[in-house]
């Protein structure tokens, strides 16, 4: 209409009943059946304020990836209808990528060789607790442990969330934003002003390369250690914190597969209508270039890409560590392809390579190998997957921030005294491994053309990307195998996905494999810091939306009553009553990884 110069006068509608009516109606549905509100505010923190606990310790809270709110603070004559809007969470996200969605992405891609705001374009986290309280109006995040906290008299003034900008690299988030040293100076502050050392409840990758250090990993807090960088000496975490919580974290691996197709298990497992309407407003190739341009989800990139260590952590072709007794196949496949079958000469051209499927390590290779140089060239300048057994590498690796978001390369700080807890869910099938199918070529003018890809050292310039031959245009190789299904094996295949042990989102070995094992190293944890590992069981109750008090899903986890509980015993100091306790075989699976 802008182009063609018309106009559109909407007729005189008189609205003023609409607020109205939907109060109305909003007011007549049961308490139970609201997202926002099924009955559980408030309820554990009354439970802990009858015990006469109260707040103690300052608490901080570290969003996940996706959680803090994403807000438009460019003044670029192209972005400024989106002034000070939310452009992540909130409803007028959802009205922005469906009316407006190229001006959307264009904002939210970061760019691909700095990784910082494209030309013209500035978002940044939103800031205070409403930041990551709810996604949008009526779908929860943190509130309901700020609602239970607040009960027994927390408020601003001794708890903070520490929202970030989950788009960026973790030295990024340093560079531009000053996260780290912010965040730094709040911990001491609350110190200071309270008398008493600091409780950090962080989520998902929150507790894996948010907390208080540039440490990319659970509590390292090598960034505030390091005298290069926040300079807080070997003794900071020993003097400001009490307690770190890590709920859910995804210690050891959650995203790949999103970088090589834009695909994970929940675009793939919608149905017909959802799948035309992801792929009508959101495609694959359009999620595949703001993934890889969203440097921060590459600190999940699975750990452990290093041959010779590659089948002690996740297995091999024939058995992984956590194979089930009477498994078909086994979990150490990550990748699996269907055989070429009736394609034509041409579109199997460039596929020989893959007619094997991979392991781990091969897998992880070949994903980069696919990839922009850019994305190779930043994966290989902030991040590192390897294992190190070495105690003297260990102690230079302090001073290496591409270390410092694999706990296999790198320490955990020397406090001796402080409280580890390590809570997560099991009993919902998660994504463990994928099927692949090869799709129809596609031009992909971001991919290097090389004639023989390899990727060996992507922090020594000598990654490259796939080149096809030159009569056929460059591509994405490969796609999940969305039409494969096989319920009778074990483990079951659904719709291209392999399902194993975690909570939805993260696997088993990956939740809690480093608590219960990896940690009772002295390599690793130099301090000897005692790590008590909760499991909650996944206990949904199917008539309420998000699986009320005894749900351990990846997300809904922070509403259960059993987190809230042990979030608030910590805080109030009744920390003492937590104990580990298990509902998995995960001490089982991690004995069988060969750790020395």
């Amino acid at each position: 209409m802008d182009e063609y110069d018309f106009s559109l006068k909407l007729p005189d509608i008189d609205l003023s009943r609409v607020e109205t009516e939907w109060q109305r109606v909003r007011s007549s549905i049961p308490e139970v059946w609201k997202l926002n509100n099924d009955g559980r505010e408030f309820q554990v923190g009354e439970a802990m304020k009858e015990r006469g606990l109260t707040a103690h310790y300052p608490v901080v809270l570290v969003p996940g990836i996706v959680s803090t709110s994403l807000e438009s603070w460019s003044t670029a004559p192209e972005y400024r209808p989106f002034f000070r809007e939310k452009m992540w969470g909130g409803f007028n996200m959802i009205s922005q990528v469906t009316f407006n969605r190229d001006r959307w992405i264009s904002a939210m891609m970061l760019d691909p060789i700095t990784g910082l705001d494209p030309p013209g374009a500035k978002i940044r986290a939103a800031e205070g607790i409403d930041a990551a309280s709810s996604f949008m109006k009526g779908y929860w995040i943190w509130s309901k442990i700020v609602e239970n906290l607040a009960v027994v008299n927390y408020d601003t003034n001794n708890l903070h969330l520490a929202p970030y900008d989950w788009r960026l690299s973790l030295y990024n988030l340093e560079e531009r934003d000053g996260y780290y040293s912010k965040l730094k100076a709040t911990i001491e502050g609350l110190k200071k002003r309270q008398n008493r050392k600091v409780v950090i409840a962080a989520h998902s990758m929150g507790s894996t390369v948010r907390t208080p250090p540039y440490c990319a990993h659970i509590c390292r807090f090598k960034w505030v250690e390091s005298p290069e960088h926040g300079g807080g000496g070997p003794a900071w975490v020993e003097n400001h914190i009490e307690s770190f919580i890590s709920i859910a974290g995804t210690h050891l691996a959650k995203a790949m597969a999103a970088f090589l197709s834009g695909e994970m298990k929940d675009t793939v497992q919608v149905n017909p209508a959802g799948a035309y309407v992801l792929e009508r407003f959101f495609s694959r190739k359009e999620r595949q270039k703001l993934f890889r341009s969203w440097a921060g989800s590459a600190s999940m990139w699975i750990k452990v890409l290093s041959i010779p260590y590659i089948l002690s952590i996740w297995g091999n072709e024939t058995w992984a560590p956590d194979d089930d007794n009477d498994a078909s196949h086994t979990h150490g496949e990550l990748i699996a392809f269907r055989k070429l079958q009736n394609l034509d000469p041409l579109s199997a051209r460039g596929f020989d390579e893959v007619s094997k499927n991979m392991t781990a390590d091969e897998a992880g290779t070949w994903i980069l190998e696919r990839t922009p140089s850019s994305f190779q060239k930043m994966i290989g300048t902030n991040y590192s997957f390897g294992i190190e057994r070495d105690e003297a590498a260990l102690k230079r690796n302090d001073l290496d921030h591409r270390k410092w978001s694999n706990p296999l390369e790198t320490r955990l700080p020397n406090a001796p005294s402080m409280k580890f807890i390590c809570v997560y869910g099991h009993g919902k099938e998660t994504e463990l491994s994928r099927r692949y199918a090869h799709a129809p070529h596609e031009n992909d003018e971001t991919l290097a053309e090389v004639e023989d890809p390899v990727c060996t050292d992507p922090s020594g310039n000598i990654c490259n990307s796939v080149r096809l031959p030159l009569d056929i245009p460059l591509s994405k190789l490969s796609r999940i195998d969305a039409e494969y299904t096989d319920e009778n094996v074990t483990p079951k295949v659904r719709n291209g996905v392999k399902m194993g042990e975690g909570d939805g989102t993260v696997s088993l070995l990956s939740l809690g494999a480093m608590c219960v094992e990896g940690w009772k190293r002295p390599r690793w944890n130099p301090g000897k810091i005692n790590i008590t590992t909760v499991e909650l069981p996944h206990r949904p109750v199917p008539t309420i939306p998000r699986g009320g008090a005894n749900t351990s899903d990846h997300v809904d986890i922070l509403g259960s009553t059993g987190l809230n509980e042990i979030i608030l015993k910590v805080a109030t100091g009744a920390g003492d009553e937590i104990e580990s306790s298990f509902v998995s075989n995960i001490q089982e699976y991690a004995r069988r990884v060969q750790w020395d």
